[in-house]
């Protein structure tokens, strides 16, 4: 019988062992991305979570927000649901967005960052988890005078949906850190 915390568990598959329904997604993955991350190789053993997975975080790209802003939401969830493995994911990727080093770190830190309009993005984003979708008025009003609006606040919700199959995944399977990003190790201890 497997436990949760036996790797056997959630094997890291390859096209070559995955389901048929995950080859496809797979081979997406490497062209979007240009390799397999291990999240997306555990993915891969249920074809729709990795089907799902895929979409949304396509959808959430065509999102109002900008490459940045998109960054704060997934690593605001990513902290916050204490994912060890996301965190050093998203902090290359915010890199890669051109997001400050300063925002980077208070984003790892679940500190303010220093520009307004990311801060009230983030502490809405932080709100809706915290308060399961139902942040206080406060939250809502600082993120309205910020610039943003409800077609924005969906699209929030968009990426806290991508960011659920992710971070409970890998708190379930205890994804192995890939390579890419193990000099970006986050213990979620400065928190």
């Amino acid at each position: 019988m497997s436990t949760v915390h036996d790797p056997a568990a959630f094997p890291l598959l390859e096209p070559e062992t995955a389901p048929a329904a995950s080859v496809p997604l797979l081979e997406e993955v490497i062209a979007d991305f240009g390799m397999i991350p291990n999240l997306e190789r555990v993915l891969a053993a249920a074809p729709p979570v990795l089907e799902g997975y895929v979409r949304l975080w396509s959808l959430f790209e065509q999102t109002s927000l900008s490459p940045i802003e998109r960054q704060v939401v997934y690593q605001t969830a990513n902290v916050e649901n204490h994912c060890t493995y996301c965190v050093p994911w998203h902090t290359l990727l915010s890199r890669k967005a051109g997001m400050s080093p300063e925002a980077i770190a208070a984003l790892r830190e679940a500190s303010p960052i220093d520009d307004a309009r990311l801060e009230a993005l983030r502490l809405f984003t932080r709100d809706l988890i915290l308060h399961r979708g139902h942040p206080p008025e406060a939250s809502w009003q600082a993120f309205l005078a910020a610039g943003y609006g409800p077609v924005a606040a969906m699209e929030v919700v968009l990426g806290l949906a991508t960011k659920t199959i992710s971070n409970y995944v890998n708190g379930l399977a205890h994804t192995p850190l890939d390579k890419e990003v193990k000099s970006l190790v986050w213990d979620g201890e400065s928190r």
